[in-house]
């Protein structure tokens, strides 16, 4: 929880920061929020070993499901860089290349989720 608070007041402070310099000097407000969200993104990283610890534990229970869980995490680091990427895009003024890198990440997403797909279908054609 404290991780948490620590990062809303450091994007709030980024942000109140980048405002000042809005006006007068816009590059410099694109760099504040660059900077700013590079420094939450390590936060988001650090998560990330407690997140993989949990689904080791996961991975305990079910049996087989390691390839799942595996899909699951890129899936999620997936949709995670691809929306980092495209905010920073979208905050810089270039719509239309955060609108590119959102297309990639869904395309990326539905390749990565075809392995559950194709599971399904022959979990279904084993019982017909």
């Amino acid at each position: 929880m404290s991780e948490l608070l620590k990062v809303a007041f450091l994007g709030i402070a980024g942000v109140l920061l980048a405002m000042q310099f809005r006006g007068s000097q816009p590059e410099y407000a694109t760099y504040i929020g660059l900077a700013v969200s590079i420094l939450i993104f390590f936060f988001c990283i650090r998560q990330v070993g407690a997140v993989s610890a949990q689904f080791d534990r996961i991975k305990g229970y079910l049996d087989g499901a390691d390839a799942y869980l595996g899909i699951l995490l890129k899936v999620v680091g997936i949709t995670y860089i691809c929306e980092f990427s495209s905010d920073i895009c979208r905050d810089a003024g270039y719509q239309a290349v955060a609108g590119q890198i959102e297309v990639l990440g869904k395309l990326t997403v539905m390749f990565a989720g075809l392995p559950i797909l194709f599971a399904v279908i022959e979990q279904i054609q084993g019982f017909l």
